[in-house]
């Protein structure tokens, strides 16, 4: 194997964490059939037979063993690389990793997350789609999915629930316009719940879910929007409860061996802390004061 390929390695490794190729794409948003050639192509650039297929999964052949140890120790030694690379700015860089709507909410409770006084730095890091933790794509990430694989650790928060909420105009029309993230940008079941109901008309579409919740705001039209942002957010009225099949517990997700680190502890504290002062939000409750 003459040029050593980085991410056909990460993706062998999901694979042989994960059990196979579903599990590998699942962690990794790369279609099944893709990883299946690329990990093909990776057995054929290495000359060894890497896995045993069968219907089950697969499962890592000797070979596919020794080589996993290799990509194990260039992990542990990308992440040394990578810790040095903060120490050179002087301060560690703690990552939280979340969807658009749970990174407002970090964003907007920020101070009880950080203030300049900290001996670390603060990235709040939207993503809508699963980062890897295994490669520390972030240090933290609160998901709705409790890993089951890897070297990762979780802690079960609050539970998330969601509903459709409008302007009290748009509310009261007798027929319903609502507002969706496109198909293809949809990646969660909040996402897609409107464009899987027949009888909603969806008269505008969106990428971001910044830009959703300003469209509602506007009076747009309805949107599906998660309790802890509509129920607190002036102008919008929610239409109807929520929407339980909707409903997901949300997990504090790290790598297991960088919890102990003392700043990644303090971070894992605050958000655990955060989101159980703010559940009755998440939950559907409403609160904030009432939302005032």
């Amino acid at each position: 194997m003459k040029d050593e390929n980085w991410d056909d390695l990460r993706l062998f490794l999901h694979v042989a964490t994960e059990g196979g190729l579903v599990g590998a794409a699942d962690k990794t948003g790369i279609s099944a059939p893709t990883i299946g050639r690329r990990m093909l192509a990776l057995e054929r650039a290495t000359g060894h037979s890497l896995f045993l297929r069968h219907t089950k999964g697969y499962t890592l052949a000797p070979d596919g063993e020794v080589l996993l140890r290799h990509v194990k120790a260039m992990e542990a030694q990308a992440v040394s690389i990578r810790r040095w690379n903060e120490n050179g700015y002087c301060q560690p860089i703690v990552s939280i990793a979340s969807d658009g709507w749970l990174s407002l909410f970090l964003a907007r409770n920020r101070t009880h997350l950080w203030t300049p006084d900290d001996p670390f730095r603060l990235c709040v890091k939207a993503s809508e789609q699963e980062v890897d933790l295994i490669f520390r794509e972030a240090e933290i990430a609160l998901t709705t999915r409790r890993p089951v694989a890897g070297n990762l650790a979780a802690r079960q928060s609050v539970r998330m629930r969601f509903a459709a909420y409008a302007t009290p105009e748009v509310a009261a029309e007798p027929s319903e316009r609502w507002i969706s993230i496109g198909r293809e940008q949809a990646s969660t079941s909040a996402d897609r719940w409107i464009s899987k109901q027949p009888d909603k008309w969806i008269s505008i579409w969106t990428t971001t879910t910044p830009t959703l919740l300003e469209l509602v705001r506007s009076g747009g039209g309805r949107g599906v929007l998660p309790c802890f942002i509509g129920d607190l957010e002036p102008g919008l009225v929610r239409v109807g409860g929520p929407i339980e099949e909707l409903s997901a517990d949300l997990w504090i997700t790290m790598h297991d061996d960088d919890r102990s680190r003392p700043e990644v502890r303090t971070m894992i504290d605050r958000v655990a802390e955060l989101l159980r002062h703010h559940s009755v939000e998440f939950s559907g409750g409403k609160s904030a004061e009432a939302a005032e």
